[in-house]
């Protein structure tokens, strides 16, 4: 799986999780240089506290466009250590 924004790869895995219909890609497959760390914080009930990245693609910035959970509840603990897109981030195979 492919995650692409602004015509540029910027996650490539074939070991995704998907939840809620959203791949989880592992840490080690996001290309670091478009990530950004992010100040945001938001809190699903199932999942724990997310963190986020912006990321940045020739010189163009989308906020808080992946998310991850760095302590998840058991219940997602699958998703430990992976990200997830939104904001126009397309996922491909």
């Amino acid at each position: 799986m492919k995650a692409i924004w602004n015509n540029t790869v910027v996650a490539e895995s074939n070991d995704t999780v998907v939840v809620e219909n959203n791949h989880y890609f592992p840490a080690d497959a996001l290309k670091q240089e478009y990530f950004e760390d992010s100040i945001a914080h938001t809190t699903c009930p199932w999942k724990g506290q997310a963190s986020y990245y912006s990321l940045r693609v020739n010189g163009d910035l989308n906020k808080d466009a992946a998310w991850y959970y760095p302590s998840p509840k058991p219940a997602a603990d699958n998703i430990k250590g992976r990200v997830a897109f939104w904001k126009g981030v397309k996922i491909e195979q």
